[in-house]
């Protein structure tokens, strides 16, 4: 149909779901939402997707402008992500995080859960570059949006139905996981980082204009 294009809309979804891995979110939710009360939870899932889209909408539609007049190239951007990650990997490494989170309550969702984990550089750029190749239509444009807002839409129900395997796993197996889910997330922070070492050096970390 020449309102809707399928073929936009499949490869962007299926980019961007891998890009997001839901499954493998799975563990630093939990983690970060240990402390939080199940109303929380729902609420932090739910607060999550939509500031993940919010994020990811508005640098779709104005991101370039936005990186342009500030001077900031995307390389930059996922440095500093990369970095943010970190800081919470450290804290969930050390088991720091529970008195914060305890205090922050569904803040969580914004930071570290909305972004950069899940409104990352590698969502942005992706969401980014499937607007800028099917912005020609009508058609391609509103497919790009739909799958944004589907793959948000799974992430959401992945983290909402999380709960019962922290029901499941009892305590010992949360510190456990909130272990693992530190080191992956610090093993993220460092790719991320790297990989925009690796693009300043490529010199596309220099801002044009």
């Amino acid at each position: 149909m020449s309102w809707f294009d399928v073929s936009a809309f499949t490869t962007t979804f299926v980019t961007l779901v891998v890009i997001l891995d839901p499954p493998g979110a799975i563990p630093i939710f939990l983690a970060l939402t240990g402390p939080l009360s199940q109303r929380q939870k729902t609420s932090a899932a739910r607060r999550a997707s939509l500031v993940a889209l919010g994020v990811i909408a508005s640098f779709a539609v104005f991101g370039q402008q936005i990186l342009d007049y500030l001077g900031i190239t995307l390389p930059a951007l996922q440095a500093a992500g990369g970095l943010l990650l970190l800081v919470v990997a450290l804290q969930l490494l050390t088991g720091s995080e529970s008195e914060q989170l305890a205090d922050a309550g569904v803040n969580v969702a914004l930071v570290p859960l909305g972004t950069p984990l899940l409104a990352g550089p590698g969502a942005i750029v992706a969401t980014m570059l499937a607007v800028q190749r099917h912005n020609d239509t009508a058609g391609g444009v509103l497919a790009v949006a739909a799958a944004l807002a589907a793959a948000l839409l799974v992430v959401y129900l992945v983290f909402r139905f999380a709960t019962p395997l922290a029901r499941w796993l009892k305590d010992s197996g949360i510190v456990l996981l909130t272990r693992i889910a530190g080191l992956l997330l610090s093993a993220i922070a460092v790719q991320m980082v790297a990989n925009s070492v690796i693009a300043f050096v490529n010199g596309e970390g220099t801002p044009t204009g």
